[in-house]
């Protein structure tokens, strides 16, 4: 099967998914006083690693704001998995629900099919991480194919800090087709 991938540097695209609320929100957008997005894609509640790597990603919160990063996350769950999930979460950013088959196409995850009922009752994207620039480009991107391969978090958000200086001038890589 093949996977079509986002190219770095191209427009990333709109992502309306559920909040708990019920409200429609374009996630690929920042709020507030940030300019620049990163938008966390996760297997579901059903993953424990997913659980840790979001509560380990809230630690990260106030440096990616300092620099003009907000941030979401979304899963293909329901409304009420991610009401039950969030029962397991500490975190200081959105989760969303809602992600659909096809918009895990278009942003080129990894999509895995439950081994059980208990695992869940949909088909999921694997782990997903993507960082859209100010223009609404993809600047940084990481899709895995299993829980267990993940960036580290402080390698990370170091990088964007350091990307995020104007005076470093660093451009968008990854861009030869």
């Amino acid at each position: 099967m093949k996977t079509e991938k986002l190219h770095a540097g191209s427009a990333f695209p709109s992502l309306p998914v559920q909040s708990p609320r019920g409200e429609t929100i374009d996630i690929s957008k920042p709020t507030g006083e940030a300019d620049w997005q990163m938008v966390v894609v996760y297997r579901g509640r059903h993953c424990p690693l997913c659980t840790k790597f979001l509560n380990n990603l809230a630690a990260f919160r106030d440096r990616l704001q300092a620099i003009g990063i907000d941030m979401a996350a979304v899963s293909a769950d329901s409304a009420a998995q991610l009401r039950e999930h969030q029962s397991r979460l500490d975190v200081n950013f959105p989760l969303y629900h809602g992600l659909t088959l096809e918009q895990m196409q278009e942003l080129g995850l990894y999509i895995s099919i439950p081994r059980s009922e208990q695992e869940t009752d949909h088909n999921f994207a694997e782990p997903g991480l993507f960082v859209i620039n100010a223009d609404g480009e993809l600047q940084v991107a990481d899709e895995s194919n299993n829980p267990f391969a993940r960036p580290d978090l402080e390698t990370l958000v170091s990088g964007l800090e350091w990307i995020r200086k104007p005076e470093n001038n660093y451009p968008i890589r990854g861009t030869y087709a």
